[in-house]
């Protein structure tokens, strides 16, 4: 690492008035920097490098601006800088002045700056703070951004949704997302299928499952004024056809499905569908949705089709809920009922042996693509000179 008089050389590089090509090679040095952790720790006490960077997204330099972003996504992934950098006064409202801009190309760094930096509740409250002071943004312009196709035509702006979903670790967004009168939930619904990014698919799932938390929306969520259900449902139906009475007891769009109908790719988003129903799945009156909607066919063909083993679990969990009798005293909400402590005991084996065989599976891959790179290294090379 640099010393003190070294450090203090270097920042004098960092001006946007140093020559481009000393320039250049001091932002280089400082993204190498940041491509380790001691790297990053050291500049975690060098806030002035911070600044500098942050300055520097403003020169002429394309490369230049682009090695500044690529070192604060570094700096942002490194929770231990999050509050250095939510913290200081000027580096989250040029950030988000820069991702209004319909034609500002580093948006999308910025926005995996922002998802980065909001992952934990402490520092996703700083920014929020920042995000509703700042004059011209607020909640309403990133979601009117998310929404508006081609806002930005050099960037997609998919972080966007893994940005609102970590936001909705926090009552003020889920607010304001589940306020009747802004009808947001209903325009971030349709992206639940969005098959061009598994990151906004993700992101809007996630968004969908944190604000489900928040039981006493429920009923409303489940009524005619939003349909919530079809759009969790949707993606984890497949091709399998259903008797003539299930397809009748399901919702429309769900209805007779095509041969060719595919399932969500992904297993992290498909687990948060099933999440999000398990949710809504707590109160009495969403329960009788979901079973007078027979949900419980398309999550019988699900079982059978799926094959990771978390995923697999959630899907057992819920089928429990659809197929049990209503609890005992006619309990109106799961959420709120005291687990007896051998049953929590249960719950804790189970999770625990699933998060095993999770971890036993991904040693066996990493054991396996070992096993494919050492092969490929042993073979012999050819003789260019033959």
């Amino acid at each position: 690492m640099l010393n003190d008089s070294e450090a203090k050389e270097l920042l004098t590089f960092l001006t946007l008035e140093t020559r481009p090509d000393v320039k250049s090679q001091a932002t280089e040095y400082i993204l190498g920097l940041t491509a380790s952790r001691d790297g990053c720790r050291y500049l975690r006490t060098k806030t002035d490098f911070l600044k500098a960077l942050l300055t520097l997204t403003a020169d002429k330099s394309v490369a230049i601006v682009k090695d500044c972003y690529h070192a604060l996504v570094n700096l942002s992934a490194d929770e231990t800088l999050h509050q250095a950098l939510v913290k200081d006064a000027d580096i989250l409202p040029t950030l988000l002045r820069n991702l209004l801009d319909p034609e500002y190309m580093f948006s999308d760094r910025i926005c995996t700056i922002l998802s980065n930096l909001s992952r934990h509740e402490r520092t996703c409250k700083d920014l929020f703070e920042v995000l509703q002071a700042q004059e011209g943004v607020g909640l309403a312009k990133i979601v009117e951004i998310f929404c508006t196709e081609g806002y930005n035509k050099a960037a997609p702006l998919h972080y966007l949704g893994l940005l609102l979903s970590n936001l909705t670790q926090l009552p003020e967004t889920r607010q304001f997302i589940l306020d009747k009168e802004r009808c947001v939930v209903q325009r971030l619904l349709p992206y639940t299928q969005y098959e061009e990014s598994v990151l906004r698919r993700g992101g809007v799932v996630g968004t969908l499952r944190n604000c489900c938390f928040d039981y006493v929306h429920h009923e409303w969520l489940l009524s005619d004024a939003v349909d919530i259900l079809p759009f969790l449902l949707l993606p984890l139906a497949g091709p399998e056809e259903l008797s003539e009475e299930e397809n009748e007891g399901l919702p429309v769009d769900l209805q007779y499905l095509p041969e060719d109908k595919k399932r969500e790719e992904d297993p992290d988003i498909r687990k948060m569908l099933i999440e999000t129903l398990l949710l809504l799945s707590a109160t009495k009156p969403g329960r009788k949705v979901l079973k007078d909607k027979n949900v419980y066919p398309i999550m019988r063909e699900f079982h059978k089709w799926e094959k990771e083993p978390d995923v697999v679990a959630a899907c057992e969990k819920l089928v429990q809920v659809l197929i049990g009798d209503e609890p005992e005293g006619g309990m109106e909400n799961l959420m709120e009922v005291d687990i007896p402590e051998d049953v929590q005991q249960k719950l804790k084996d189970l999770d625990a042996k699933e998060q095993e065989q999770l971890e036993k599976e991904q040693q066996e891959l990493r054991k396996a693509e070992e096993e494919e790179k050492n092969h490929q290294h042993q073979q012999p090379s050819e003789d260019p000179q033959r």
